[in-house]
């Protein structure tokens, strides 16, 4: 049930963007690198995107991830069960969207997210900074070409745009994943 209802938020939000940004799905498979079949089947709320698809979408599209991901909030208290988060993969990631803050101009993504180890997570990179909170196992994060070893209750920021790796220090690895997109990566809906 919490799949279907996250599909449905991606294939609503895909829609609108796609739409609001006059592309084509041929125009968006093209400027994203994703199939146009792969597309209609997000766009129907059939498909199962991964960690990469939904950051090319992002990417392709100009807005953070939470803008594909995140239904508008409808009350002020917000309170989250892990056991509703939707759980975006790749290789090496889980990456659960906790929360979608929008603060002045600038929009933070709040992710919970787990490092498998003997894997290695490579982004070719994004806009925005990445901030990285270790909270438990040992995470060699950061710039692709001197990423930084962090430890429980280590924290490191860096620029998104350049190249950056996830890689685990021997056992799996929890940490907390903030994503803070500048000005001028445009926000969807607000808080």
């Amino acid at each position: 049930m919490v799949r279907e209802q996250a599909g449905q938020v991606l294939a609503a939000n895909l829609r609108a963007l796609r739409d609001r940004g006059g592309l084509s799905l041929s125009e968006l498979a093209r400027r994203s690198g994703i199939a146009k079949g792969t597309l209609s089947q997000l766009e129907s709320g059939s498909g199962n995107p991964t960690i990469d698809t939904v950051f090319s979408l992002s990417n392709a599209l100009g807005v953070p991830v939470s803008d594909l991901l995140t239904a508008p909030a409808d009350s002020e208290v917000v309170l989250v069960r892990a056991a509703d988060l939707d759980v975006l993969s790749s290789n090496a990631v889980d990456l659960r969207m906790v929360r979608r803050l929008t603060l002045g101009d600038t929009v933070v993504e709040v992710y919970d997210q787990r490092v498998r180890p003997g894997q290695t997570q490579y982004s070719a990179g994004h806009p925005g900074r990445e901030h990285v909170l270790v909270t438990s196992g040992s995470l060699r994060v950061g710039p692709a070409h001197a990423p930084h070893e962090l430890g429980p209750g280590d924290y490191v920021c860096f620029p998104a745009r350049a190249a950056h790796t996830y890689e685990t220090v021997g056992g799996p690895v929890e940490s907390v994943l903030l994503l803070e997109y500048p000005d001028g990566v445009h926000a969807s809906h607000g808080d």
